[in-house]
């Protein structure tokens, strides 16, 4: 498996690029884990990390330089199927943003 994200700035209606992005997980006391880090690149892209596994997760997208109103998105997410490929787009505008289990 392998976990993958998209970032598209609905505001000018192209790729975000160079957002930086966190991956944590959830340990089993409830406290978050990093487990990779990253920046989109030109298209707005960050994939093939390492898989991590089933469970709780989340990307921290660092939106502050895309959206004054959101400084930081963070989307949590749980992991079923651990052999599957798992990619979380976001789509953000200045006052909205949207997210949706990809393919």
């Amino acid at each position: 498996m392998s976990l993958s994200t998209h970032v598209l700035d609905a505001g000018v209606g192209r790729p975000a690029a160079g957002v930086p992005v966190r991956l944590e997980s959830r340990a089993p006391d409830g406290s978050w884990r990093p487990v990779a880090a990253g920046r989109t690149d030109a298209d707005g892209r960050l994939g093939d990390w390492p898989a991590p596994g089933a469970g709780v997760h989340r990307l921290i997208f660092e939106t502050e330089e895309i959206s004054a109103f959101y400084p930081e998105v963070t989307v949590a997410f749980r992991i079923t199927e651990p052999d599957r490929h798992h990619h979380i787009p976001l789509l953000l505008s200045p006052y909205a943003y949207s997210t949706y289990r990809g393919s």
